[in-house]
């Protein structure tokens, strides 16, 4: 579950987590209690830390001004009352006013302007189509900006949230006629690189990478048959609070001695 933010008049959700970076800089050990408190006590696999964050930009400062129960913002019969102690546990005399000013971090926090998904890591990070991104230092707003973190390139293949490339990258892998490689199994694990401007840039495999002189020598040949296969793709680009960025795809295949070649990507 995301945290908030009230930006305006505006409360949305946001996936940055900056009470974390805060407990994490004050390098207590954490036995599934966060300073000597069972935040985590009954916490759901959605919200493994036992409760969610609300911030404020206010006066161009960003403030943490409530730590809430896990689902109670959506909650309107939700008791409230026992946050503030919560935050004066934690932070002490940081607390000025019922609000901490989010001193300890500088860099760039984002949240959705629309609800189309471009990426998930399946737990909790999510780029969005469209957002806004707050550029701060040492807490104070320096900069807004409106991002779009998906260029539609009409000659450029589909990239958008729920495209298998996997299946792409196979469909071109698949032609390489790899009865003809004698004495090499390409049967392996891979990752491959699409860089910021939407080709494929690099092939791992760490299988053979880490393997003997003849694995290397193997692996370096079947890197660069499937890198020739790919190269020419050209991807739409995708952007995280608006920069370009690379993103690894994984992909497993199996190849029969004759030839025939299987896409066991999971």
């Amino acid at each position: 579950m995301p945290d908030y933010i009230i930006y305006k008049s505006d409360t949305v959700a946001t996936y940055n987590l900056l009470v974390e970076q805060y407990l994490q800089n004050q390098h207590q050990a954490d036995s599934g209690k966060l300073f000597g408190l069972s935040f985590r006590e009954g916490a759901s696999f959605n919200c493994w830390r036992g409760y969610q964050a609300i911030y404020k930009v206010e006066n161009d400062s960003l403030f943490l001004v409530n730590m809430i129960g896990c689902g109670t913002l959506l909650n309107k019969n939700a008791d409230r009352a026992s946050d503030n102690k919560m935050m004066q546990a934690i932070f002490g005399g940081r607390l000025i006013n019922g609000k901490v000013f989010i001193n300890w971090f500088s860099g760039d926090i984002n949240f959705p302007l629309n609800k189309n998904l471009i990426r998930w890591d399946g737990v909790f990070r999510r780029i969005y189509e469209k957002e806004r991104v707050i550029k701060l230092a040492a807490g104070k707003v320096i900069k807004t900006e409106d991002v779009i973190n998906y260029i539609d390139n009409p000659k450029s293949i589909d990239r958008k949230y729920g495209t298998s490339i996997s299946d792409i990258f196979f469909d071109k892998i698949k032609r390489i006629k790899w009865k003809n490689i004698k004495d090499c199994d390409c049967s392996a694990k891979y990752i491959i690189t699409i860089n910021q401007e939407g080709k494929v840039s690099k092939i791992k495999s760490p299988e053979q990478e880490d393997g003997d002189s003849d694995d290397k020598a193997e692996g370096a040949l079947c890197k660069s048959k499937i890198f020739a296969a790919l190269s020419k793709l050209r991807f739409d680009v995708i952007k995280d609070k608006g920069k370009p960025m690379a993103e690894n795809v994984y992909m497993e295949i199996w190849i029969e001695e004759n030839g025939k070649i299987e896409n066991w990507t999971r």
